[in-house]
């Protein structure tokens, strides 16, 4: 029997249908998938359900009574709960205090005390420990995503709604959430799961209902899909390649070489211990670990944003390892970073001008210190169309695309500079299959063109199936370098756990 209904729910944001008469049926105690490509209204459907967005039309009912949701607060009264793809945490507190915020409490006086001990035994329950005293800003993201898990749940949520719960889990760590989903499904608890992965749908999933440009075009118990290529061809209309064709590289000189880095943050903490590796021209490096393991400020190092406390790091023969981030980029690098909100966009600009952040001040995009508007506008409109960002048109603000088609102009503007570096950090995360793979490809693309490419990715099958080598960390140090001919999910897995 459903639990809960969505009835003829249409959203227009202006002129834009972003759902169109969407139906959707979910029964208590399953797990329902949510598919479809970037832009398809998954996310726009489950903020309508918590409260984020009011309908166009349509009606909501949830055991048969028909809801009204003006806010999140009444979606969590009524026992539904949401795990943005970007997390809705206050950096600046602690973990127990974004808990509680704005919970409502029967006493004068809010014992935090008392609510972070609970808290840490539900977490310790579901195999999430985490502590409930630390900063949200000294998390990884790995850990931000499991508070947000955590602090629905202990919100007494009955209705979860997982927006690419797992884009930043390992395959170890993914796997027992997937135990901690059974739990709660046990418990009669239902999940309404967003997620481009087939593996996790074939894996964790009762039912599905897919989407496409804002309507739904299927829904079906899991049991009869065939293969993940029939999901995929239901989600983008027409048949997707799932495998790459990697040619064999033939490096050349050596673009970057990182030697002996150590980096300390600003509490003294470790968190780089003796980093060494190099990648050359036409290869690609892939760097892997559990998300949190010092892969971030490698990275950070690598383009300025902070400077190891020791060691060198040599881009071709010159050392940049004291440089400032733009002239570091001016010398050929790229770089795609793991947030996007923080460090790869400009939210309130226009997508005409985010596209320019990083090359307005070169020609053709300038020239005298005066912008070539009609160029800039041809150009932009070029990269819009070859990475199939879905938006009204150039000038639409960036922050008003879904997340999906934020990381792919993004991606875009990099690719476009044609680097002799490329630092890749999570270049497919939150894409629908088609545009990964289309991304993976641009990434084969850059490196047989001539590129150095560092790949950062907690997604073990990417990193293997790109990869030449693979650099497996753990806790700031480097395990080992693996060959892709001699890497294994298991063997990864392992190094990554640092259990051989």
């Amino acid at each position: 029997m459903a639990i809960l209904e969505m009835k003829h729910v249409s959203k227009y944001f202006g002129k834009v249908a972003a759902n169109v008469d969407v139906n959707l049926s979910v029964e208590q105690g399953e797990v329902h998938a949510l598919l479809g490509e970037n832009g398809a209204g998954k996310s726009t459907l489950m903020n309508i359900l918590y409260g984020l967005y009011e309908q166009s039309s349509g009606h909501i009912y949830l055991n048969g009574e028909r809801l009204k949701l003006r806010n999140p607060k009444d979606a969590i009264n009524k026992g539904i709960g949401m795990v943005h793809q970007h997390f809705m945490l206050v950096p600046t507190l602690t973990v127990i205090e974004n808990v509680v915020l704005g919970m409502d409490s029967n006493h004068a006086i809010l014992d935090l005390k008392k609510s972070a001990e609970e808290f840490a035994e539900m977490a310790k329950n579901y195999d999430m420990p985490i502590d409930p005293w630390a900063k949200v800003s000294s998390l990884s993201v790995g850990q931000q995503q499991r508070a947000e898990i955590l602090k629905a749940l202990y919100r007494k949520a009955s209705i979860l709604i997982l927006d690419e719960p797992t884009a930043v889990l390992t395959p170890q760590e993914a796997t027992a959430l997937f135990d901690v989903i059974r739990r709660l499904t046990a418990e009669k608890l239902t999940i309404i799961l967003i997620s481009h992965k087939m593996n996790e749908i074939m894996a964790v999933c009762n039912r599905c209902t897919v989407l496409r440009q804002g309507r739904v075009v299927a829904t079906m118990p899991v049991s009869e899909i065939q293969d993940a290529s029939q999901l995929a061809e239901l989600m983008v209309g027409q048949q997707v390649k799932l495998t790459m064709d990697k040619k064999p590289s033939t490096p050349g000189p050596c673009v970057l070489k990182v030697q002996n880095i150590s980096y300390k943050d600003k509490h003294k903490v470790s968190r780089l211990n003796k980093v060494s590796f190099q990648i050359h021209a036409g290869e690609i490096v892939g760097i892997c670990g559990v998300d949190g393991n010092g892969q971030s400020e490698l990275v950070r190092c690598i383009t300025g944003l902070i400077h190891p406390s020791e060691g060198q790091i040599l881009l071709g023969a010159e050392d940049i390892s004291k440089e400032h981030t733009s002239e570091i980029l001016k010398k050929g690098v790229s770089h795609i970073p793991e947030d996007r909100h923080k460090m790869g966009m400009i939210m309130d600009m226009s997508i005409n001008e985010n596209l320019i952040l990083m090359s307005f001040h070169q020609k053709p995009f300038s020239k005298n210190k005066l912008l070539n508007w009609k160029w800039i506008r041809s150009h932009n409109e070029d990269i819009v169309e070859t990475y199939n960002v879905k938006t009204p048109d150039i000038y639409e603000r960036a922050g008003n695309l879904s997340g999906g088609n934020q990381q792919k102009f993004v991606v875009g503007r990099e690719l476009d500079r044609k680097p002799a570096l490329l630092v890749a950090m999570h270049p497919a995360r939150g894409l629908d299959i088609g545009a990964t793979k289309f991304i993976q490809q641009r990434l084969l693309e850059e490196s047989e063109r001539g590129a150095a490419v560092l790949l950062v990715s907690t997604e073990l099958d990417e990193i293997m199936e790109l990869s030449d080598r693979i650099v497996v960390m753990n806790s700031g140090n480097v395990v080992g370098i693996v060959n892709q001919a001699e890497a294994t999910r298991e063997r990864l897995g392992l190094m990554m756990a640092s259990e051989v």
